[in-house]
């Protein structure tokens, strides 16, 4: 008999003074017309691709059901079904409120980052999905409407001889030649063969040359057909990576991603500041307030967010807002399936400052058959225009590729 993480005794969530349910906000009008409705059911089912994604579906009084996705990671799952009981009974259309709500809610359970924020995030896309369909809008519609009809798509490219540069340089004109992307992006936090001690994050200058070789191959074999991004993963120390960032200087870097860990502010600004090549930071930094003093000091060139990790569609557009004051373009990171991808793309055209969203699942052949619809066509998403986020889950793929000992969650 497993745990009823819904039933869960916490002080904070039952006391809490910023309670902003309907019943205590006083929010109680008819709305009129088919906008009276009430979320009754919240359920998760998690599929193994190549990160396990974790679905997330809200049910309604009407029958009408929103499906979202929430950042893969342990305790999604229960943290959902703990949150469930605080939206039974709520208009799913108060997105904005019901999320805070939630935020407030689990303020004692860790709100401010991490899985409980992944948590929430899931569960606000499914709102958007669900709100659009209420309204019969498509969930761009909800964001305040759209800057593009379609969005790039920057594919996040591997090989199994991930440090060779020539072997990268190979992977990424098949990419563009056969697969028809413009944008890419490469790994540099890759074995050299020169590393001495991997804890220390420091770089001696046989892994700088080596890291610029890979860059160098990869740029020059592609030219002016794509832009190449290359991602640090956290791995460097700040004088490394001023070092190796400097040592970029000379190529066509489309940006250098996540070179220092994300915790420091302080160092993240002296690396981006140290260099011309563009840095590129966001996926680890949860909401608005953490990428707050991102933006205001000018510690990033462009700002990537992870939507359905780090607080979900309307929270990535206050990012977007944000960082549209300091003339910073947006580049979301996305590992996700096509649902949490395309609803990516529905904050990207709803945005100015939107410059790419990521596809991390080429290698997957069956990541485009999770939904009906077909979702990247020659490195864009054409935005959906139906109501929500515009695409509809095939269960046979869901249940055929579902981890192991998940259970399915209710048709809609």
């Amino acid at each position: 008999m497993g745990i009823d993480y819904s039933q869960l005794h916490d002080p904070n969530a039952e006391y809490t003074m910023r309670d902003l349910s309907s019943e205590t906000m006083g929010v109680t009008r008819e709305r009129g017309g088919d906008r009276d409705v009430e979320i009754t059911d919240i359920q998760t089912t998690m599929i193994d691709g190549n990160f396990p994604w974790t679905l997330v579906r809200i049910y309604t009084d009407a029958g009408i059901t929103g499906t979202g996705e929430a950042y893969w990671g342990a305790g999604v799952p229960e943290l959902i079904e703990r949150m469930t009981p605080f939206l039974q009974g709520e208009n799913p259309l108060d997105i904005d409120r019901l999320t805070e709500h939630l935020v407030q809610k689990m303020s004692g359970e860790g709100s401010i980052g991490g899985v409980t924020v992944t948590a929430i995030s899931g569960i606000e896309v499914a709102l958007h999905d669900l709100a659009g369909k209420i309204l019969g809008v498509p969930a761009y519609q909800l964001l305040g409407g759209k800057y593009r009809d379609e969005v790039r798509v920057y594919c996040d490219c591997h090989t199994e001889e991930e440090a060779d540069p020539d072997a990268c340089a190979d992977e990424a004109e098949r990419v563009v030649e056969e697969l028809g992307y413009d944008a890419l992006k490469f790994d540099l936090d890759v074995p050299s063969g020169h590393e001495k001690d991997r804890a220390n994050r420091h770089l001696r200058d046989p892994e700088i040359e080596h890291k610029a070789e890979i860059v160098e191959k990869v740029t020059e074999r592609v030219g002016s057909r794509a832009d190449v991004a290359f991602d640090c993963h956290w791995s460097f120390s700040g004088g490394s990576a001023k070092r190796l960032a400097e040592r970029l200087d000379e190529y066509d870097v489309w940006w250098l991603e996540d070179p220092v860990p994300p915790e420091n502010h302080d160092v993240q600004r002296e690396v981006t500041q140290s260099t011309t090549t563009p840095i590129t930071v966001g996926e680890n930094v949860y909401r608005k307030h953490g990428q707050r003093r991102l933006l205001e000091e000018q510690a990033v060139d462009i700002v990537a967010p992870d939507m359905p990790k780090i607080g979900g569609m309307r929270e990535t557009q206050k990012i977007a807002d944000l960082a549209d004051m300091y003339y910073v373009p947006v580049a979301m990171h996305n590992v996700s399936s096509p649902v949490a991808t395309v609803a990516s793309a529905h904050v990207g055209a709803a945005i100015s400052n939107s410059l790419a969203v990521e596809y991390h699942s080429y290698e997957l052949d069956w990541w485009s058959d999770l939904v009906e619809e077909d979702v990247i066509e020659d490195g864009y998403i054409e935005v959906p225009e139906e109501p929500g986020l515009g695409v509809t889950l095939d269960m046979e793929t869901v249940e055929e590729h579902m981890v192991e000992g998940e259970e399915l969650f209710d048709e809609a």
